[in-house]
């Protein structure tokens, strides 16, 4: 039975990890807008990071403690995106189907 890529979150969280990168190559070179998208870049990438290591977590513990990571990332994220959509850096439009994504 092969996995359905949707339900398969570390494929999810590895292609949301690419749509980060993308979304900060595009961003303006201003330092409010690189200072915002390196924070948003960092904790996008980690989410995945964080979910491969509770996916071999060698206890219950481990994998719960490490799936806690991965949400306060997700969370630090959705902050970060919408701190670059208050400021009017980048318009709601763009950034919605990543702050979808995060919800």
């Amino acid at each position: 039975m092969q996995k359905d890529e949707k339900t398969d979150l570390r494929e999810r969280t590895k292609e949301f990890a690419l749509r980060m990168l993308r979304m900060f190559a595009l961003l303006p070179k201003t330092s409010e807008a690189q200072a915002l998208g390196k924070q948003a870049l960092r904790s996008g990438t980690s989410i995945g990071a964080n979910y491969r290591e509770a996916y071999r977590a060698r206890s219950k513990a481990e994998f719960i403690a490490k799936c806690g990571d991965s949400l306060r990332e997700i969370e630090e994220t959705a902050y970060w995106l919408e701190l670059l959509v208050d400021a009017a850096i980048v318009s709601p439009e763009k950034l919605q189907a990543l702050r979808d994504e995060c919800d």
